[in-house]
């Protein structure tokens, strides 16, 4: 422990706190993206506001980067620490308040993992509808400072629509206190909303006011067999005009079911096979309008299999087949993974262009989609074929993502819907922002950050 800076504040706030212990290096300064090689300078592991403050501080008087890091789940590189950085781990600092049922509203710190935060709320009747597969082991702080999305946007928005206050540590050290429980609050610009979505290159979110509601009521989970992604968008016009309300409306295609039945053993219900599947959940009036709209659904020709679940477990197996993907794609071989957004519209389009791309450039590639029709966004993940090693693969997606991203502006979509720009996506932000908009983002972190320590590197 050569370091001054790490001497310092093992000597200040205890070798408990602050570590080099090479495991923790190794899995704290990485996050899912597994692309860069980890390289922090140290790891430290507060438990107070307080404590963020002083090593924020020291670090920035030292003009040493600060990685803040919370479950790690992000696929941007957003909290990964390549360069001597030192990372700062939230995953202490989970404690969560009262639920205010009458406000419905709730304090809770930013490492706190967003399923306890359900789990908190649902004791009193109420959720925090941010929702998402990796829900388990992400953190609130990285929700947050991700704007996170999810299977429930659809219904609920992003996160940055239940998020009520913030308190944040800025690079000087400095504490902010914005927003709390108010309903209403219009005095001058909104701080909170700078800081959500940031990814970390402004300040360190400490702790959070949440926004609660009623969760859904008698909800009916579906898996649909579609022949095509035409088939998709259709079903979903459809599911937009029955009588119910759309809590989520997610499509994966048989390639990512069969990614998923390799790793999990898991096999869909459905007797006909198909190229694209849709998990529907949906809140309906009564039950009698729900199996009126399946019949109908068969009559048209719309879909070609499906099944309705009787039961919560049955609805759970549903839902198991989509959440399973990301982690079977992993567990099965090494994916290339982007995340982004277009318009409804524009996806069947979009999507021809790009399977036609990838396959007269690389005929042998395997791509699996799958995403939130409902709102537009679309995981493209490119599989590295097994006789090509890493290093060749990942130079040539790299090429595949000028395409994609070209693609993505054409149909003026974006590169990314709700995994952020982390170091991945940073040379690409032109894709879907302005000249003029990425200097205002240059000039509003020169003046929070002028000496560039936050998260150094990522977004801009």
């Amino acid at each position: 422990m050569t370091d001054p800076l790490v001497r310092e504040l093992v000597a200040a706030l205890g070798d408990d706190i602050v570590t080099t212990d090479a495991n923790d290096l190794a899995e704290l300064g990485r996050d899912w993206t597994r692309v860069h090689t980890p390289r922090p300078l140290a790891v430290a592991r507060p438990r107070t506001t307080e404590q963020v403050s002083a090593i924020v501080r020291r670090c920035n008087e030292a003009s040493v980067g600060v990685v803040p890091s919370g479950g790690r789940t992000g696929l941007a590189a957003g909290a990964v620490a390549a360069n001597g950085e030192l990372v700062l781990s939230l995953a202490r600092m989970n404690a969560m308040g009262p639920v205010d049922t009458l406000g419905r509203t709730v304090r809770v710190e930013a490492g706190a993992v967003t399923q306890a935060v359900h789990e908190h709320c649902a004791a009193h009747g109420l959720t925090w509808p941010v929702d998402f597969a990796s829900k388990g082991s992400s953190q609130v702080g990285g929700n947050i400072a991700t704007n996170a999305g999810g299977i429930r946007v659809i219904r609920y928005g992003l996160t940055r629509s239940w998020v009520a206050g913030l308190e944040v540590v800025l690079p000087s050290g400095e504490v902010l206190t914005i927003g709390g429980a108010l309903e209403k609050d219009n005095t001058g610009i909104d701080l909170r909303q700078l800081f959500i979505g940031s990814e970390g290159i402004l300040g360190v979110i400490v702790a959070a006011t949440l926004r609660l509601t009623r969760p859904s009521g008698d909800t009916k989970v579906m898996l649909f067999a579609v022949p095509d992604l035409a088939g998709v968008v259709r079903l979903f016009r459809a599911a937009r005009q029955a009588p119910m309300t759309l809590d989520a409306f997610e499509f994966f295609t048989d390639k990512c079911l069969a990614r998923v039945s390799r790793h999990r053993g898991l096999v869909s219900p459905l007797a006909e096979q198909a190229s694209h599947y849709v998990v529907l959940e949906a809140e309906w009036r009564d039950d009698a309008a729900a199996d009126t709209w399946l019949a109908e659904l068969f009559e048209q020709g719309l879909v070609t299999d499906g099944t309705m679940a009787q039961h919560t477990s049955q609805a759970a197996k549903l839902w198991e087949l989509r959440e399973s993907i990301s982690e079977s794609l992993s567990g099965t071989g090494l994916p290339h993974k982007n995340d982004i957004a277009l318009p409804i519209a524009a996806l069947e389009d979009f999507c021809r262009d790009l399977e036609q791309t990838i396959g007269e450039k690389y005929p042998r590639w395997e791509v699996c989609l799958f995403g939130h029709i409902g709102d537009g966004n679309l995981h493209v993940n490119v599989m590295k074929p097994d006789d090509l090693d890493k290093a060749s693969f990942l130079a040539k997606t790299s090429e595949v993502d000028r395409v994609m991203f070209e693609l993505v502006s054409r149909y003026r979509g974006s590169i990314s819907a709700e995994h952020g720009i982390g170091l991945l996506k940073q040379p690409y932000l032109g894709y879907t922002r302005s000249p003029g908009e990425i200097a205002a983002m240059r000039a509003i972190k020169a003046a929070l950050d002028p000496k560039g320590i936050m998260n150094p590197g990522k977004v801009i």
